[in-house]
This record gives structure tokens, C-alpha cells and sequence, in this order.
């Protein structure tokens, strides 16, 4: 009896392909995905990529998925019992987690889900957890709205690392108000969290008033 040999490499699948994609992104950035680099860290033929993936952007697109796909979405189930602002919090700490981890992916994210499974089942969760809670279905989709453009504004970049560590960078003469910007940088963890904990709270704050208001009688 005959056995079929074994491949020398792993048979080529959509998940490798993202796989290495998504370390082309997270090293060096979107513009470094293209055929040729995939097929070369692949260890296949450029051509073969089609047998999977029409498009560089439908890989993108599977890059950003998988990294939604890493979003905690268990507050917003039906007998999670969380309140709608802690699931909120909660998710929004788990899908920053997510994207901290791979930033360069957030502008393909930022186009919205599109037709990407992970990424609908986050609107998905979302907005049925809201209407579950008592907003009306229209403010239920502008929550979460703003909330995806907060999260994906606070991964897009550092603002601590925006300010260069030389102490002689900025003329106080210039920037009377700029004095210890020079320090931000080495503190970059303590003012980039401490920034988000602040939006955050604040727009959790604001939509508790609006969903009290929303409640009291006529």
C-alpha cells in the first residue's frame, strides 16, 4: 500500500497568509504588504495567493479582522447581568488592548466593517446591547459610533511620543506653557492611559445624563 508524500512546506492557507501579512503590517507598516513579500516569506509562488485572496485590500481586510476578532464581546451577552456603562468600559479597555498591540492596522479599521465577520459582530453586539438597555435604536448606533472613533483615535499614536526628550527643544519664549514637554515621552504609559481613562469616564458621564434624561417621565 502507497502513502501520498508529505508536502515539504505547509500547504498554503488563508490563515498563514494573514498570519504573515499581519507581521508585515505590524513591523513595517501597511505600504510593506504586496504579493512579493508575502510569497517570499511564504515560501511560495506570488500566483498562489489568488487561490485565496483577490485583492491586497481583501487581505487587509483579514489582517483587521483578526485583530477585531480578538475584541472580548462577553459584557454585552444577554445574561453577562453587566450595566450598559461597565460593558462599555469593559469593552472598550478590551478592544484598545487589541489594537495596541498592532496600530498600524487601525486605519484599515477605521474604515468601518464593512463586510469583515468579526468586525459586524462588534457593531452587532453593541448596538443590540444598547436597545437591550433602553436606547432608542438611533442613539444606540451613534454610541457606537463614538465610541469606535475614540478607541481607534487613542491607538492611532502616542501622544506623549509626539514631544522629543530635549529639555532645549522649546524656547519657553515661544512655548511659555511647554516647560516640562520634554519629559512626557519617558512617561509615555502614565499620560497615554491616563488620557484614555479620562475620555473615557468623561464620555460614559455624558451618556449616563442623556440616558437619565432619556428616563424621566414626561
Amino acid at each position: 500500500m502507497w502513502r501520498m508524500a508529505r508536502p515539504r512546506k505547509p500547504l498554503l492557507s488563508r490563515s498563514r497568509i494573514v498570519e504573515a501579512a499581519g507581521a508585515l503590517v505590524d513591523g513595517e507598516g501597511l505600504e510593506a504588504v504586496s504579493t512579493r513579500r508575502l510569497a517570499a516569506a511564504l515560501g511560495v509562488s506570488g500566483p498562489s495567493l489568488y487561490n485565496h485572496f483577490r485583492t491586497k485590500d481583501e487581505i487587509l481586510d483579514a489582517v483587521a479582522d483578526a485583530v477585531s476578532a480578538r475584541v472580548d464581546l462577553s459584557m454585552f451577552d444577554a445574561g453577562d447581568g453587566r450595566e450598559w456603562q461597565v460593558a462599555l468600559r469593559d469593552w472598550a479597555h478590551s478592544y484598545r488592548a487589541a489594537l495596541s498591540d498592532h496600530p498600524n492596522i487601525v486605519p484599515v479599521l477605521a474604515r468601518g466593517p464593512g463586510r469583515r465577520p468579526a468586525g459586524l459582530r462588534v457593531a452587532d453586539a453593541v448596538f443590540g446591547a444598547m436597545t437591550a438597555a433602553g436606547w432608542p435604536p438611533a442613539q444606540a448606533t451613534r454610541i457606537g459610533a463614538l465610541m469606535r472613533y475614540f478607541i481607534l483615535g487613542s491607538a492611532v499614536g502616542s501622544f506623549a511620543r509626539g514631544f522629543v526628550d530635549d529639555e532645549t527643544a522649546y524656547d519657553p519664549s515661544d512655548y511659555p506653557h511647554l516647560g516640562q514637554a520634554h519629559l512626557l515621552a519617558e512617561r509615555q504609559r502614565e499620560v497615554d492611559e491616563g488620557a484614555f481613562e479620562t475620555g473615557l469616564t468623561a464620555l460614559l458621564d455624558g451618556l449616563a445624563l442623556q440616558y437619565a434624561a432619556l428616563r424621566e417621565p414626561a
